[in-house]
């Protein structure tokens, strides 16, 4: 098959995923009848962050919002999930049910039944533009309460006198009241209350009153409700949401974490709301903040998309055009008109035929030339397709059961251009598979992009091995595979840039890095590993701090991947030629042959140890190696309270010795001889999550 053939196919199965679901790759789309379009999701992975996680019930097929509405009734306090009802991606609206408040009052103004109701939003303000704050009653006041001082809404209305006043939608303070929501309101505390200087309730056509928040057009105020309504109700609220914290002139700046698609389009939200959103540009669409989801719109498929009234229509990207018949030609679309083209003829001499002959002839001998020099270079792509390990590819990746493959398949003009050339100055490292280098694409993204150096049929097999890992890895902390390129004489791998260097860099070279950083690192490597062994069955067989890439943030981002594998399901070992890194490979592995996920738990205890000590471990001053007792060394450094002696300049101190020691005890665990004993790498994730959060309670009692 082509190289062109293969991208088609690709394409096609792109777009015909895309237009089947908004959410990501492998992940659910619906929880129950509601559709849960990304940055939204209901499984780990498929959400941007904790902020847009859907909790979905698998029992009642209902999904909830990560935040809770409390109930106060009568001083008892009850959490509520809000239930999501709808999650619209155009208008970047959430739509949630949130209860009612309430108060019933005998006539003496003694309160006899009641509940307030109080919610934070978290980063989705109430709409302003979309809600009202609405009371519902006689003789009293409904209170909304927010950050700033309340405001208060009053409904005075003597019931006694005035029951004509009281009138079927109407809403303006007899019986009904309504009022505004404050642009960028996340917290809301809403009660019912007798107004100032009034100590009774002297209405016999309602003694209680009811305040919520509902969604325009969602509420027609009925006069039987007065007495009638029911106090256990929930009304539709709109929610804003964005993503981001800056607005979309500073969100721009930075690709690697800017949202918006191809084919979409950038734009802030309401004054006072952090973030930005992003919709498909005209004559797209779908979902702006998946990669492909922007697709475009076929006008020509319905004469209500276009109005091409004579001729035919010709759908192009973004839009269409309306073309006159043959032999016709002016405006096709309404309003124009296509009229004949007369025929012109002139006589023809014999000298301008000899021109047109000879003209006519130059122009196939081109055509043959260029034909000829086509071939050859398509027979090259082909060929290198094939020696780049192109059909293995095929076969083990893109015709799977799950055939998505987000990766997108680079030509080398496109990273010829984006690394001019490949040209030594944009050369930024050297891995195990070969050089990498800084690029910058078409679409002002920048890359990094791996090449290698030899062509022989181990790295092949690496290359594909590598391709094959990533595609099915999508995590935060494991640097994002781009896509390849299969058509040169050495195979292509392009990434994600990563900006901050590695770890290595940063404790043997650079070493600044405070404790609560180290800590940071090393319990998002922890997360990234143990998201390889739970989720994708995956070995990583290297894990070093030169693998570790961070960026400004100092974020983990796993990398090389040249010589991982997979684990069977219901395997709890490979036996495999023993590959990786002196120094941090597994000595159990090393001496069986024996491949285990606690072999990555060893190497990564390595890694905690350089954290702490900013020194290769195996260049310590001592008779143990890292393969017979380094565990045990420092085990007798904790015993003997000598761990300073080793200890990295930045982390010697009595701020953070105890937490140090934690550190270490954790480390030294891992790097247990016996690779049984070892414990899982979601329980070192595990403790280090806890070391973070005792870290992060010291910082807060401090200030």
């Amino acid at each position: 098959m082509k190289l062109s053939q293969l991208v088609l196919m690709l394409q096609i199965l792109l777009i015909g995923f895309v237009n089947a679901t908004q959410c990501k790759p492998t992940c659910s789309d619906k929880c129950g009848n509601v559709s849960i379009p990304y940055p939204f999701g209901i499984e780990e992975g498929c959400y941007l962050d904790e902020s847009y996680y859907i909790d979905c019930n698998s029992t009642t097929g209902i999904p909830h919002l990560n935040v809770s509405s409390i109930l106060s009734v009568m001083f008892g306090f009850q959490s509520r999930p809000l239930e999501v009802v709808e999650i619209k991606i155009d208008g970047n609206l959430i739509r949630v049910n949130l209860p009612i408040a309430y108060r019933c009052y005998n006539e003496w103004g003694k309160v006899v039944s009641g509940s307030t109701t109080t919610i934070s939003t978290s980063r989705f303000p109430f709409s302003s533009t979309q809600n009202w704050f609405t009371g519902v009653g006689c003789d009293l006041e409904a209170n909304i309460g927010l950050n700033n001082p309340s405001v208060a809404m009053k409904c005075l209305l003597d019931c006694n006198f005035f029951h004509g006043s009281v009138r079927n939608g109407s809403c303006l303070g007899r019986g009904c009241c309504q009022a505004s929501i404050q642009q960028g309101m996340t917290y809301a505390g809403i009660d019912i209350s007798l107004p100032e200087n009034k100590t009774s309730v002297v209405g016999n056509l309602s003694r209680c009153g009811y305040a919520f928040i509902v969604e325009k057009d969602k509420y027609y105020f009925n006069t039987s409700e007065l007495p009638n309504m029911s106090n256990n109700m929930s009304f539709p609220v709109a929610l804003d949401w964005s993503v981001g914290d800056a607005m979309c002139e500073e969100a721009q700046k930075d690709k690697v974490t800017y949202m918006c698609q191809e084919n979409s389009e950038c734009y802030d939200g309401e004054i006072g709301v952090k973030g930005y959103r992003c919709k498909c540009s005209d004559g797209y669409t779908g979902n702006p903040y998946i990669q492909n989801g922007c697709q475009d719109v076929n006008e020509c498929e319905s004469s209500e998309l276009n109005d091409c009234l004579q001729g035919y229509c010709k759908n192009t990207h973004g839009g269409y055009k309306c073309i006159c018949p043959n032999d016709h030609q002016g405006n096709a679309k309404k309003g124009g008109e296509c009229t004949p083209v007369e025929p012109q003829s002139k006589p023809r001499s014999v000298i301008e035929g000899i021109i047109e002959g000879v003209a006519g002839a130059v122009v196939v001998m081109i055509f043959v030339y260029c034909g000829a020099k086509r071939r050859i270079r398509v027979k090259g792509r082909k060929d290198f397709f094939k020696q780049n390990g192109g059909i293995m590819l095929q076969k083990t990746l893109f015709t799977c059961k799950d055939p998505f493959n987000k990766a997108k398949i680079f030509t080398e003009e496109e990273l010829k251009k984006a690394t001019e050339n490949f040209n030594d100055t944009n050369i930024i490292g050297q891995g195990g598979y070969g050089t990498v280098y800084k690029g910058i694409l078409a679409n002002k993204t920048v890359v990094a992009i791996k090449k290698s150096k030899v062509i022989d049929q181990g790295q092949i097999k690496q290359f594909v091995n590598e391709v094959i890992i990533l595609s099915q890895i999508n995590h935060p902390n494991i640097v994002k595979l781009l896509g390849c390129c299969l058509e040169t004489q050495f195979p292509l791998l392009v990434y994600e840039y990563i900006t901050n260097k590695t770890l290595c860099h940063h404790i043997h070279r650079h070493p600044i890095l405070t404790f609560e950083k180290r800590l940071k690192v090393a319990a998002e490597t922890a997360e990234a590993l143990a998201y390889m062994h739970s989720t994708t069955q995956i070995i990583h067989r290297d894990v070093k701090p030169s693998n570790i890439l961070l960026n400004d943030e100092f974020t983990a981002k796993v990398s090389d991947f040249g010589i991982s594998t997979f684990v069977p399901l219901g395997e709890t070992h490979l036996s495999t030629f023993v590959k990786g890194t002196i120094g941090y490979m597994d000595p159990e592995y090393f001496c069986t042959s024996k491949l285990t996920q606690k072999s990555d738990v060893y190497s990564f205890g390595v890694v905690l140890l350089e954290l702490l000590t900013g020194t290769k471990i195996h260049s310590l001053e001592t008779p143990l190696t890292v393969y017979r007792g380094a565990a045990a060394y420092f085990t007798s450094l904790l015993e003997c309270d000598l761990l300073v002696q080793v200890l990295d300049d930045q982390l010697k101190g009595d701020v953070y010795a105890e937490m140090v020691k934690r550190f270490t005890k954790i480390a030294i665990n891992c790097l247990d001889l016996e690779g049984k004993t070892r414990p899982t790498m979601k329980e070192v994730k595990h403790e280090l999550e806890q070391l973070r959060c005792v870290l992060l309670s010291i910082e807060a009692q401090s200030i």
